[in-house]
């Protein structure tokens, strides 16, 4: 009972919502669902079921369309059911990141090979809406203050699976910064690589799809 599935089962089953948040702004905790509850037992048990330690790869916070509502993080539905073999009735949507992703992972060699080795995952791991829309940690300064606390106990948590500690990527570079600064204050991983987040490479950069999926390849094929 100590494999990465077990304790990535407990950890994310136990969470709980955080309901005092600023104005118009709420987390949304998916695992209170025995849909979501269920689809993450089978996604772990499938993919982690040992004791191997694993690159993190940290996001910024679940969006609404994919681990916001499957539970698995850069996971919608979709990928969830067509990639990753878990049938679910969670709906239709695609999410940008989560079809960045899952395009790296079958580059990678599929879903097998690629979470043998990678373990995906968000420095606060619940969604964020602001008035119905995804919102990030860190686009509110009280609400970063706020939620400080509870992305350092998530990552420290996190850790315990089996991580890495030679180096970690983070996505998005405002996600970066702040995660560099409590790497810095914590010791956690000797070395934080930055890359493009999915979504502004979908959104922004689709031009250089490409490029960008090269050095993803690069940089976690290590």
């Amino acid at each position: 009972m100590n494999t990465f599935a077990d304790k990535a089962i407990k950890y994310f089953l136990s969470l709980k919502s955080h309901s005092k948040l600023q104005k118009n702004i709420k987390s949304i905790n998916p695992y209170l669902k025995p849909e979501v509850q269920s689809a993450t037992k089978h996604f772990f048990n499938k993919y982690f079921n040992d004791s191997k330690e694993r690159l993190f790869v940290f996001g910024i916070n679940p969006g609404r369309f994919g681990g916001g509502l499957t539970g698995i993080s850069f996971t919608d539905p979709v990928a969830l059911r067509e990639e990753c073999g878990i049938k679910n009735n969670l709906g239709n949507k695609r999410e940008l990141s989560s079809k960045f992703i899952y395009q790296l992972i079958n580059e990678f060699g599929g879903a097998n090979k690629f979470f043998s080795k990678v373990y995906l995952t968000a420095l606060y791991p619940l969604a964020i809406l602001r008035n119905g829309k995804n919102y990030n940690y860190y686009d509110d300064a009280a609400l970063y203050k706020t939620l400080k606390p509870h992305i350092i106990h998530s990552v420290k948590e996190q850790l315990t699976f089996g991580a890495r500690k030679d180096i970690a990527i983070s996505l998005g570079k405002k996600n970066a910064k702040l995660f560099i600064d409590i790497n810095t204050e914590y010791n956690l991983f000797r070395t934080i690589r930055v890359l493009d987040h999915p979504r502004y490479i979908m959104q922004y950069k689709l031009k250089w799809l490409r490029e960008y999926l090269d050095e993803y390849l690069s940089v976690m094929d290590i």
